[in-house]
């Protein structure tokens, strides 16, 4: 059975902020989210470098690598970002995170630098599907914090790598999906602030992917939304004949 993917993207600046250093990208079969860093007007440049960079990947056909072509994509972006840190030194630091999902074939490739999420709901299970690239991620690995120290833990935000014009390591798997599969992903504006039962639940009662989207910004608006928040919200469904 060939599979295709139907999703949408919203995103608010949330109520603190003065502007959104968020990008977002939703196409035939990549899906990307990536949240600027950096400060006015860097870290949105930043997001919106690595997004168009990312994007050229809905275009290509289907090598069969997908991981590789994202890869290769990310490359591309962080030599972009480091000749615009070069073009103006008020950009030093600028950088963001990225998840990204690529549809091939009855797999999907998952990639992400940095604390934007990508999840898995199948049969009202939600999984997260990506690892954060976060000090407090080190921590619960290691033991020292349980998930939901983590949460409320006063250095959450502070990633460990992003893509900024520098070495990074990107973390990327491969997922057989199947008809029915739903997938979000989110900037931490959302994970940060809303918990992933609140999340699992939301995605459960909207079947409709504009509510369900609409639904998820209103969580994190009422959770006092500090942050800038994008989501994607996307099925896997059968192609038409």
């Amino acid at each position: 059975m060939s599979l295709v993917l139907r999703a949408v993207a919203a995103s608010d600046q949330g109520l603190v902020r003065s502007n959104n250093e968020d990008a977002v990208f939703v196409g035939g079969r990549l899906l990307v989210v990536a949240d600027g860093m950096g400060g006015l007007p860097a870290g949105e440049l930043a997001s919106d470098i690595l997004v168009k960079s990312v994007a050229v990947v809905d275009d290509l056909p289907d090598t069969g690598e997908p991981l590789q072509d994202l890869i290769a994509a990310l490359g591309t972006a962080n030599e972009r970002i480091e000749a615009a840190v070069a073009d103006d030194e008020a950009r030093d630091g600028m950088g963001t995170t990225v998840t990204a999902l690529l549809l091939a074939g009855d797999r999907v490739a998952a990639l992400n630098v940095g604390d934007s999420r990508c999840y898995l709901m199948r049969d009202g299970d939600l999984t997260q599907i990506t690892r954060d690239d976060t000090y407090v991620q080190a921590l619960v690995d290691q033991g020292v914090l349980t998930p939901d120290d983590a949460r409320r833990h006063p250095q959450r935000a502070l990633v460990t790598q992003a893509v900024q014009g520098g070495p990074f390591r990107p973390a990327g798997r491969m997922v057989p999906v199947q008809a029915g599969d739903r997938f979000l992903l989110c900037s931490d504006g959302l994970s940060d602030y809303v918990e992933d039962e609140v999340i699992a639940a939301t995605l459960r009662a909207y079947q409709d992917r504009q509510v369900c989207a609409a639904e998820l910004i209103a969580r994190t608006l009422e959770a006092g939304a500090p942050d800038n928040v994008t989501v994607i919200v996307a099925d896997l469904e059968p192609a038409a004949d």
